[in-house]
């Protein structure tokens, strides 16, 4: 196999296995721009479409929604069942992206730890155990890294950076659909605590 071959391969095994960043693998993101053609080519043949946003730099692969007339193939792309409080995070950190996109300024999104607790505290039920609140957003922000959509700073294990890669799945529509969705989540968050009160 030639380097560039294997360069080739070792880029599309990068995007199989999740978000392809330009800022940290700038050596795959140049072969990607080089075979964009081919790589739809391929993914294609699997049920799957090319999601390049080179603006942003970033690119991953999405399960293409088949035509009428096509089989439905077999998912290879899993649907990921979010509880209700990483969907809320992930909401509010996109909602967080757009405010500071319209600031200007530097176009990372640096967010502490701290910082995100204090987002999501509003909409989650009143917990008279503080410490027991906070484990619970760390998990949820933890899941969120894992995801990829947020990603620890080095050295810096209580400041993260949102990845722009949240706006790809996150998309304009479902934003302006946001309001009524936080409407929700308030409701949702004050029957568990009325719930939790009559127990």
């Amino acid at each position: 196999m030639s380097e560039q071959d294997a360069d080739f391969s070792a880029m599309l095994i990068t995007l199989f296995k999740g978000v392809l960043y330009k800022d940290q693998n700038p050596r795959y993101w140049q072969v990607l721009e080089d075979h964009q053609a081919r790589v739809r080519d391929h993914v294609a043949v699997l049920g799957l479409e090319l999601m390049l946003d080179e603006a942003e730099g970033h690119a991953c692969l999405r399960q293409r929604t088949p035509a009428e007339d096509e089989p439905e193939l077999p998912r290879l792309v899993p649907r990921r069942q979010l509880t209700y409080p990483v969907s809320l995070l992930l909401a509010l950190l996109r909602k967080k992206l757009v405010e500071h996109d319209a600031g200007g300024g530097d176009p990372r999104l640096i967010l502490s730890r701290e910082q995100i607790v204090e987002l999501i505290r509003v909409f989650l039920p009143a917990s008279a155990n503080e410490a027991k609140l906070v484990d619970r957003v760390h998990a949820d922000i933890n899941k969120v890294v894992e995801l990829g959509f947020l990603r620890r700073l080095r050295g810096q294990d209580n400041q993260y950076e949102v990845r722009r890669i949240i706006k790809a799945y996150i998309d304009a529509q479902w934003l302006a659909e946001f309001d009524q969705r936080l409407a929700e989540y308030r409701e949702h968050a004050e029957a568990t605590t009325t719930a939790g009160d009559g127990q």
